[in-house]
């Protein structure tokens, strides 16, 4: 029925019921239209809300999927950076090595007579990048030491980028190299430490995340605390399940043995 009627066959009810006079059925009817109109208003507010609704469920849609591509990004800038950082390394130690080959063939051929015996020669200082101070040098360097199993210095140069280049891509790596460095050597509960702060970068710009959780969960089973460290590869899976960590995780959860070895750069 729709309003005309309704408000008609009100008053005609009050009509024959003999109790209304006309005044009495000019306000009812006005209460009803007043009523049929706050009616049509909340209907036209709840359409608006709906439509609005819809928006921002498109805008945090289209949100999520820019995040996404930002982390996609990102992981792939730091992969060619840790790349281009693992081969500065390399021709840095081709240059040492080549100068000290250069330096011993120097000696022999300017000398005339066998010369007296002397102290071992000093290393050759190595090649200065044009950007010394910066955080792919002190990178390269970190991992070249590392690589050399000198795992004290390559932490200095690690934190080196951690501590003066914190913003830089390569600093979450750096702090990952860190935790390897103390796990390497056993040092489980600091490499525990060491890992843990890798996460502090946030998953959005730290694509080593998923690996350091990995690491964590290491540390936790060489120090026995298997429940700790079940969680920790539950949580790769939760968090990260396209990540190949999340392969390395699902191993480790089916096997609960020994943990393999620390892989290196």
């Amino acid at each position: 029925m729709n309003r005309p009627a309704l408000v008609a066959c009100v008053v005609a009810a009050l009509v024959v019921s003999g109790c209304a006079t006309r005044s009495a059925v000019r306000r009812v009817a006005g209460d009803l239209q007043a009523v049929h109109t706050e009616i049509d208003l909340f209907r036209q507010a709840q359409d608006d809300l709906s439509r609005r609704l819809g928006e921002v469920e498109a805008a945090a849609q289209a949100s999520q999927t820019r995040a996404e591509e930002l982390q996609a990004t990102m992981a792939s800038t730091v992969s060619d950076m840790e790349r281009l950082a693992e081969q500065l390394a390399e021709a840095h130690e081709a240059i040492v090595s080549m100068r000290e080959e250069l330096a011993s063939k120097a000696v022999a051929v300017a000398a005339p007579a066998p010369p007296p015996p002397a102290s071992p020669p000093s290393v050759p200082e190595p090649a200065r990048d044009a950007r010394t101070g910066s955080a792919e040098t002190a990178y390269a360097a970190g991992l070249a030491n590392f690589r050399g199993r000198e795992y004290g210095q390559a932490v200095l140069d690690f934190l080196d980028v951690v501590t003066k280049h914190s913003s830089h891509p390569l600093a979450p790596s750096a702090q990952f190299w860190i935790g390897e460095a103390y796990y390497l050597q056993h040092d489980y509960r600091q490499a525990l430490v060491e890992f843990q702060r890798v996460l502090d970068w946030g998953s959005l710009t730290n694509p080593k995340a998923p690996e350091a959780l990995v690491r964590v969960g290491l540390c936790y089973s060489n120090l026995r605390e298997d429940a700790r460290a079940l969680e920790a590869w539950r949580r790769v899976l939760r968090e990260f399940p396209d990540s190949p960590s999340a392969d390395q995780a699902r191993t480790h959860l089916a096997r609960k043995g020994p943990p393999p070895p620390a892989r290196r750069p």
